[in-house]
C-alpha cells in the first residue's frame, strides 16, 4: 500500500515578507522616478516627453492589470507573480540602459506591463493565505508598504542621484526582484485545478483597446490635446465602441475575462465607484498641494514636501487599524468612518488658503490619509472575502483597475478645472494683459530665475489667479468626497 504525497505547506511568515519585498520595489517606483526626473531630463534632453515617462508606465500597468488577474483565476497565483516581476525587472534594466528620452518612455512600457501583475497579485496571494479574521490585519499591513515608499522613494531618489548615477534607481530593483522570484517559487504552494483552460483572448483584446483610448485620452486631453481635438473624439469612439463590444463578449465567452456577475454584487460595486472617486481624490492633494504651499504660500519644496508626506504617515496608521475595526465592528461601519475621514479632509482643503501655513495643509493631507486607509483596507478585503477562489484574482484586480482610473480621470478633470480658471482669471486681469502674461508663465512661482525676470505686479497677478484657481479644485475635492462618503452609506450590512 502506497502513502499519499503529503501537499506542501505554504511558510507564511516567510512569504509575507518576500510579498512586502516585491510590493515596496513596485510602490517606491513612482515616487523614486519623480524625484529623480530632473537629472534624467538634463541627461536624456526630450522635456516635452516628460509626462510621458509616468504615463507609459500607468497605461501599460492599468490595462494588464484586469488580464493578469483573470490568468491568475486560471493558472494560479505563483506563475503570473513570477512572469510579472521577470517582465518589470527586464523593464527596469532597459530603462537604466536608456539613451535617449524616447528610449525611456519604450522601457517603461515594458516595465508597466510587469508592474501591473505585481500589486494585484501580492494582494490576491495574501487573500488566499489568510483566513477572512487574519486577512484584514494582514492588509493593513501591506497597505503601510505604500506609506512607508511614499516617504522613502525621494529620500532614496535624491541620494542616488546626487552620490551615484539616476540608472540605479531602476537597477535597484533587480535584486529586489530576484528575491521575490525565488522565494515565491521555494515557499509559496497552491493547489491549482487541473481542467482544460478557456482563454477570453477576445475580452482580453477588447479591455486592451478600450482601457489604453480612454487613457491616452485623460492623460492628454486639455494638455497635449484639446478636448475638441479630432485625435480625442476619434480615440472617445474606439473607447465607446470597444466597451460595447466588450459586455458583448464577456456575455457569450464560456470563461470571461471579467465577470459581469461581480457587478452584480452590490458589496463589489459599491466598493469599486468609492475607489475610483477616493483614486480621484488622491491624484489631486499629491498632484497640487506641493504647488499650493510653494506657489501661493510662498514655502520651500522641502516644507511642500512634508505637508504631502503626512498623507503618507496617515494611511498606514488607519490601513492597520482598520484591520483590527472590521472585526470589531464591521465591514459597513469602517467603510463609513473611512468616507466620513475622507469627507473631513475635503472639508479642511476647501478652507485652505494662503494664510492657513504648512502645518494647516499637512493635517488636512494627514485626515484625507487615514480615510484611504480605512476605506481602501475595507473595500478591498470585504471584497475578497465575498468571492470565492475562482473569482478572486479577477474582483482583487478590478478594484486596482478602478483606483487607477480614478487616478488618471482625476487629474483630467482636476487639471481641466485649474487650466480653465487659470485662463479666464489671466483673461480678465489688466497686468496679464498689457505684460502678455498667460497660464505659461505660472512656472515663474516654482522658479526664482524666471521669477525674477517678472515685474512684481505679474508675479502676484499669477498668485491671485493661481490662488483662486485651486481654491476651486479643492472645491471640486470636496464634491468628490462628499460623493464617496455617500456611497459608503450604500455599504450592504452584511458580506458573506
Amino acid at each position: 500500500m502506497t502513502k499519499s504525497k503529503k501537499p506542501k505547506q505554504t511558510r507564511r511568515p516567510l512569504v509575507l515578507a518576500i510579498l512586502v519585498i516585491s510590493m515596496f520595489m513596485a510602490a517606491i517606483e513612482g515616487t523614486i522616478v519623480a524625484t529623480a526626473m530632473p537629472s534624467i531630463v538634463g541627461d536624456l534632453g526630450g522635456f516635452s516627453f516628460y509626462s510621458w515617462v509616468f504615463s507609459s508606465f500607468l497605461l501599460m500597468q492599468a490595462v494588464t492589470t484586469l488580464i493578469y488577474g483573470k490568468l491568475s483565476d486560471l493558472f494560479g497565483r505563483k506563475p503570473i507573480f513570477i512572469i510579472g516581476v521577470i517582465i518589470f525587472l527586464i523593464g527596469s534594466i532597459l530603462c537604466g540602459l536608456a539613451t535617449t528620452m524616447s528610449m525611456l518612455i519604450i522601457f517603461r512600457l515594458i516595465q508597466g506591463i510587469g508592474a501591473g501583475a505585481i500589486h494585484p497579485m501580492v494582494t490576491t496571494m495574501v487573500g488566499d493565505m489568510y483566513s477572512i479574521k487574519e486577512r484584514a490585519k494582514v492588509q493593513g499591513y501591506l497597505a503601510s508598504v505604500w506609506g512607508i515608499s511614499s516617504v522613502l522613494g525621494p529620500l532614496a531618489g535624491g541620494f542616488i542621484v546626487q552620490y551615484v548615477d539616476w540608472a540605479w534607481i531602476f537597477w535597484m530593483n533587480v535584486p529586489l526582484g530576484i528575491i521575490g522570484i525565488i522565494g515565491v517559487i521555494l515557499f509559496f504552494h497552491e493547489d491549482v485545478t487541473k481542467e482544460k483552460k478557456s482563454i477570453d483572448y477576445l475580452g482580453s483584446s477588447l479591455s486592451f483597446i478600450a482601457i489604453s483610448a480612454i487613457i491616452v485620452v485623460l492623460v492628454q486631453g486639455g494638455s497635449g490635446w484639446p478636448w475638441t481635438s479630432i485625435e480625442v473624439i476619434l480615440l472617445l469612439l474606439v473607447f465607446i465602441i470597444s466597451s460595447i463590444l466588450f459586455v458583448w463578449q464577456e456575455k457569450r465567452a464560456v470563461a470571461p475575462m471579467m465577470p459581469l456577475f461581480l457587478w452584480k454584487n452590490k458589496l463589489i460595486t459599491v466598493a469599486n465607484l468609492a475607489t475610483l472617486t477616493s483614486g480621484m481624490i488622491i491624484i489631486g492633494i499629491s498632484t497640487f498641494l506641493p504647488t499650493y504651499v510653494q506657489a501661493v504660500m510662498g514655502y520651500s519644496a522641502i516644507i511642500a514636501g512634508f505637508t504631502l508626506s503626512t498623507m503618507s504617515i496617515g494611511w498606514p496608521i488607519a490601513a492597520t487599524t482598520a484591520g483590527h475595526l472590521v472585526l470589531k465592528i464591521g465591514f459597513r461601519p469602517t467603510a463609513i468612518l473611512g468616507g466620513l475621514a475622507l469627507l473631513a479632509g475635503g472639508i479642511l482643503f476647501m478652507f485652505l488658503g494662503p494664510d492657513k501655513g504648512p502645518i494647516y495643509a499637512g493635517f488636512s493631507s494627514f485626515i484625507v490619509g487615514v480615510g484611504m486607509g480605512l476605506s481602501s483596507t475595507t473595500f478591498i478585503v470585504s471584497i475578497q472575502n465575498s468571492v470565492g477562489w475562482k473569482e478572486r484574482g479577477v474582483a482583487t484586480s478590478l478594484n486596482m483597475f478602478m483606483r487607477i482610473i480614478g487616478s488618471a480621470l482625476g487629474a483630467a478633470v482636476l487639471g481641466g478645472v485649474l487650466n480653465a480658471q487659470m485662463k479666464d482669471k489671466l483673461a480678465t486681469t489688466t497686468v496679464a494683459l498689457s505684460e502678455d502674461i498667460d497660464i505659461s508663465n505660472t512656472d515663474a512661482l516654482l522658479d526664482e530665475t524666471t521669477r525674477n525676470q517678472l515685474s512684481s505686479e505679474a508675479i502676484e497677478a499669477l498668485q491671485f489667479a493661481l490662488t483662486d484657481s485651486l481654491h476651486n479644485v479643492y472645491i471640486g475635492l470636496f464634491f468628490i468626497a462628499l460623493i464617496t462618503f455617500g456611497l459608503t452609506l450604500f455599504f450592504p450590512k452584511e458580506t458573506k
